[in-house]
């Protein structure tokens, strides 16, 4: 609930100008755990940027990257595989440690060199360029890669390698001189960081609490507390809006937001995410292994009237796997996917589609439309002669051999094709480690390219090669950017920022303000 309370030091005859000021967000989902380096979901992506620092930081209010010193207060590049960085002093965990050197080494190659299953998944699917952090002295440390590597500044401030303290985490559980897989699992229970916000409460799917970190080495942070608690449905948050119970809801759809914009105490703000909705398609599937069925399913999707049935026209539908946010690699200009309901039939009947069922699997809540999306997309398979079915599941199948089609996201983990497209599909990642995408050595030359190369030409005319790939083999069908909505309270003065990945909560300085009530 926002509200203006009396901080405890008034009680000690401070002036009465001393107020703390609160928020309670009613999210759709709260994260079953807390720890930036093993997670990448859109749920968890929300609860980083408040209790965790980077290295190297941007302005989020830009869509174009500007990078800013962060942990680190310089940078630089001592030949193309070395990067020196030059530590801020005075930096406190929110346990009260300092921050050095040892604390950053720790966190990089937990990453870098990672042992722990979660984070090797993590290390493999967007950093395994990089070999090894070696601290040069206290506030010095080097970060070595394994070639030359074009994205340093994207990389380097990548959630995943948010610092934590080296101390306590090994000390959790075990023998505290030594990180233990177990230490990794407590410290996603009991995160501790640098941030503006300590996690002052966790209770994983439920409820996080943060409150103003006293001793933050930046700008002090604007609340004093701020309450995240899960509300699942949609009705229910904006009930809870209405009634005061809530300051802030995530996720609403946008057949909800008159019901906010009406009410003259509250309001809405909200932005097409740097994320696709996304279909995906089991290549390995025995119905679906000929090429021919998978374009027919995806030809027979019309993307155009799912946006403005389901998301009023203000989401963006893609002719290519691209954003914006990519900015020189940003190709609008290549068509991957097309709407076609007559290829779509003769590719079925080239392909001898025999009228076996083709499920379609939909978790129920999780993504905003997604049934609804999923329900939708059945009947354009129906129309096209496809025996379809929705299947709707709690539990994620996608590495599941039975699984043929379902709704899943697409997010940009940072700004570029790789971190977005790539992260999921490029030889060895997700989605062919689980078996439902297959890469061959064609298919690596041109990622290699594309992923290495330091001209920017040469990075475009690969993406465009693999995209033409994806065109005839298709693991996946980008239904649309979805234009996100959150409601709110018109004394919060909040919005999303056009340099954050998606969903991020910011509530650090500059980011929230809340008028006097």
């Amino acid at each position: 609930m926002f509200r203006l309370l009396l901080t405890t030091a008034l009680a000690a005859g401070l002036a009465p100008a001393a107020f703390a000021q609160e928020i309670t967000v009613g999210a759709g989902n709260v994260a079953p755990f807390l720890d930036p380096g093993r997670d990448h979901s859109n749920v968890g992506s929300q609860f980083y940027f408040n209790s965790f620092d980077t290295l190297i930081d941007r302005d989020h209010s830009k869509l174009e990257p500007e990078w800013t010193p962060a942990l680190a207060t310089s940078w630089t590049l001592i030949d193309p595989t070395v990067m020196e960085l030059k530590l801020r002093e005075g930096v406190s965990f929110h346990n009260g440690e300092a921050m050095t050197a040892d604390d950053v080494v720790f966190s990089l190659n937990r990453m870098f060199q990672a042992t722990f299953p979660p984070y090797v998944v993590r290390s493999k699917d967007r950093l395994n360029n990089f070999t090894s952090a070696e601290k040069i002295d206290n506030y010095t440390v080097r970060i070595h890669a394994g070639r030359e590597e074009p994205l340093w500044e994207t990389l380097v401030s990548l959630q995943q390698i948010m610092i934590i303290p080296e101390e306590y985490t090994k000390a959790l559980t075990g023998d505290p001189k030594v990180a233990e897989d177990s230490d990794f699992e407590a410290f996603s229970l009991a995160p501790v960081g640098t941030g503006p916000y300590s996690v002052a409460e966790f209770l994983p799917g439920e409820r996080i609490v943060w409150e103003r970190f006293d001793d933050f080495w930046g700008d002090k942070a604007p609340l004093q507390r701020a309450t995240v608690v899960q509300i699942a449905e949609t009705a229910s948050r904006v009930t809870a809006l209405k009634t005061g119970e809530a300051d802030i809801i995530t996720n609403v759809a946008p057949d909800q937001l008159s019901l906010i914009d009406s009410d003259p105490n509250l309001k809405t703000e909200g932005s097409v995410t740097a994320l696709f909705h996304a279909m995906i398609m089991n290549a390995n599937h025995p119905a679906l292994k000929d090429p021919r069925i998978r374009q027919a399913m995806s030809y027979a999707v019309d993307r155009d009237t799912l946006n403005e049935a389901l998301w009023l026209g203000k989401a963006v539908v893609p002719s290519t796997h691209t954003m914006k946010e990519f900015g020189d690699l940003y190709m609008p200009e290549l068509t991957t996917f097309e709407y076609n309901p007559e290829k779509a039939k003769d590719l079925l009947k080239e392909a001898g589609y025999d009228g076996g069922e083709i499920v379609y699997t939909s978790f129920p809540t999780y993504y905003t439309n997604g049934l609804l999306a999923a329900q939708a997309i059945a009947e354009m398979w129906s129309a096209v002669g496809i025996n379809a079915k929705v299947d709707v599941q709690e539990k994620w199948t996608g590495r599941d051999p039975q699984m043929m089609a379902r709704n899943w996201s697409n997010p940009m983990y940072f700004a570029d094709p790789f971190g977005s497209f790539g992260v999921m599909w490029a030889p060895g990642g997700p989605s062919e480690s689980e078996g439902r995408f297959n890469t061959d050595e064609e298919y690596a030359a041109k990622w290699e390219r594309f992923r290495f190369s330091t001209d920017v030409e040469v990075r475009k005319a690969a993406y465009a090669e693999l995209m033409d790939e994806i065109k005839q083999d298709p693991p996946v069908l980008p239904l649309y950017r979805p234009f996100e909505s959150w409601g709110m309270k018109k004394s919060v003065n909040w919005a999303p920022m056009p340099g954050h990945i998606p969903y991020v909560l910011d509530f650090r300085a500059g980011s929230i303000s809340l008028a006097d009530s």
